[in-house]
């Protein structure tokens, strides 16, 4: 049996960690037991032991890690603490599932990624949309049916005007075009400043020759991710919203073939990739295998939404 322990027990933590990995121990009894929730405010730790089956709360990490000795560790940190908390368990060689987007700053996550080369720590970084069932759906139809020509990817929120949005929430849909059409050969971006928030629309070419777009659009009053993969005669649209708004539709030569849409009663880390993503972590632990997509797998996407934001920040300089 498997010992997983949870650092960090926010918001983020309970919808997209805590509750698929309070699910998986339901249906697959003995493979995993949930030995500790740990966060700074006990009471939230406590809360999910109630809510999640956690065995002990804990406030203080190194505690916990030094009395439950976990056989994992799923950190779910804010993003000034991702890399200093994800160093810490790769040198004590505790497995374990890192949030995005790895850091606040390039020379930070490329820190954290010589560590894990150099401890070889199993590891995982999660980015679910890897894992969102109607999103490898779609990619394994359209492997099926020859080379991909075009992928596009537009991400749209409400009132998210962060300025480090493009590297800490952009970065999701980068790297799912990543995973979908391979590496980036070369990239380029134009972006328009609103009124308090940057929009961007980024132009990709991939060393597969695949061509692609991402679209980001914090402020545009709803929240919703599309995904569609053109190839010819072939098309694949997902939209990755919240709720119900998840569903996924295949034309070929001229015809749907293909039309799935979310329901109610589905649960929403079965819906989002969250719940594929511990099957993938959990696995990975039972067989002695590396756990994908490992923070080397998601570099290239950090080094290109850093990028981006580099370009942005050198224009506005020069505007003013």
């Amino acid at each position: 049996m498997i010992r997983i322990a949870l650092a960090g027990c926010g918001e983020h933590s309970r919808a997209s960690h805590a509750a698929p990995l309070a699910r998986f121990a339901a249906t697959h009894p003995n493979e995993i037991k949930l030995v500790a929730a740990c966060d700074l405010n006990r009471e939230r730790a406590l809360e999910f032991c109630r809510s999640f089956g956690f065995a002990k709360a804990y406030e203080d990490l190194h505690q916990m890690l030094e009395v439950e000795k976990p056989d994992a560790c799923v950190s779910v940190m804010p993003m000034e603490k991702i890399v200093p908390v994800g160093i810490k368990l790769l040198e004590r060689r505790i497995p374990c599932v890192i949030e995005k987007p790895l850091g606040t700053s390039l020379p930070e996550i490329e820190r954290l990624a010589r560590v894990a080369r150099e401890t070889q720590t199993p590891h995982m970084v999660s980015v679910n949309r890897r894992f969102m069932p109607y999103l490898n759906q779609a990619r394994s139809w359209m492997q099926q049916r020859g080379p991909l020509r075009y992928v596009r990817a537009s991400q749209v929120r409400h009132q998210r005007s962060e300025p480090d949005f493009i590297w800490s929430t952009a970065i999701h849909a980068i790297d799912a075009l990543r995973y979908i059409a391979g590496e980036v050969e070369k990239f380029d971006v134009t972006f328009s400043r609103m009124s308090d928030a940057t929009w961007y629309v980024i132009s990709l070419s991939f060393e597969s020759g695949t061509i692609g777009q991402v679209e980001i659009l914090p402020t545009a009053g709803m929240v919703e991710e599309s995904y569609e993969l053109f190839g010819e005669g072939c098309r694949a649209r997902v939209t990755a919203g919240s709720g119900t708004q998840r569903s996924l539709e295949c034309w070929e030569d001229g015809e749907r073939v293909i039309v799935s849409h979310a329901t109610d009663e589905e649960p929403e880390d079965l819906r989002n990739g969250a719940y594929e993503e511990v099957e993938e972590f959990v696995r990975a632990l039972q067989t002695g295998s590396r756990p994908q997509p490992s923070i080397d797998d998601i570099l290239p996407s950090a080094r290109i939404s850093f990028a981006i934001a580099d370009r942005v920040t050198k224009k506005h300089k020069m505007l003013k």
